[in-house]
């Protein structure tokens, strides 16, 4: 938690224009209640309350790389081809980039609550209240249709590699075997993460997507594909690490 409010601070010294921007818009003398951003403040709290629940110091420095590097690359991809746009301008900008940890954190808290809730083990621990093939059939319904709304959505960018990356980099995430149980309950809590992050950025207009929308169904799915590949990667580097270094 100290590490959450350091990085808030850092976040506030180096960008404190930024912080001073915001702040000169509330009127001080008047009603200032009224000129607070509760929704951000909302947030922002329940993210806090959320990564300290079950938190797991070396589990967790996992998703927060993850979240680091999968967050510079997704900032990367979507400013580069204006996708959306930040009122800095900036290509991607490095405040922003904090955020994808946090909400790593958080939607891995999610996942666990939404396991508990999905998966009410019987005495036979092999009985959930829904069964295995009901997330399979979810999984198959709900990705490629995220994947038609992407294609849809990101169309104009088909000229810049970046999206052709991207869209590369999806449809092998869908096609690859996984667990659609996990998947699936990643991508709502991401899904639902999201919608209110978008919903703070885009209505302050943080940043603005080319529909101009408040936020578009793509975003906000988005962030549901984004929390399912992060935690895709996660795995991944478990797997590698248990190889042993052998010296050259």
């Amino acid at each position: 938690m100290s590490v959450f409010f350091l990085t808030l601070l850092l976040l506030g010294y180096f960008w404190w224009p930024l912080v001073e921007e915001y702040l000169s818009y509330i009127d001080w003398e008047g009603e200032w209640w009224r000129y607070i951003d509760w929704l951000l403040i909302s947030i922002f709290l329940f993210m806090s309350l959320a990564i300290m629940a079950h938190a797991n110091l070396r589990q967790d420095a996992k998703i927060v790389l993850v979240g680091i590097i999968g967050g510079l690359v997704i900032e990367s991809w979507g400013t580069q081809t204006e996708i959306w746009v930040y009122y800095t301008n900036e290509r991607p900008p490095l405040w922003i980039i904090p955020a994808w940890p946090i909400a790593s954190l958080t939607i891995d808290r999610m996942v666990r609550g939404l396991k508990w809730l999905s998966g009410k083990h019987l005495p036979d621990s092999r009985a959930h209240w829904l069964p295995r093939s009901t997330f399979r059939l979810l999984y198959w319904v709900i990705f490629p249709a995220y994947y038609l709304i992407m294609l849809a959505y990101v169309a104009p960018t088909f000229d810049k590699s970046f999206t052709l990356i991207a869209v590369t980099l999806v449809t092998l995430l869908i096609l690859t075997p996984t667990n659609h149980r996990i998947a699936v309950l990643t991508f709502i809590a991401g899904s639902a993460l999201g919608y209110y992050l978008e919903l703070w950025g885009t209505t302050r207009e943080a940043w603005t997507y080319y529909t101009l929308e408040k936020p578009p169904l793509f975003a906000v799915l988005s962030h549901g594909l984004a929390a399912v590949a992060f935690w895709r990667a996660v795995l991944l580097l478990e797997k590698v690490s248990r190889f042993p270094t052998t010296d050259p």
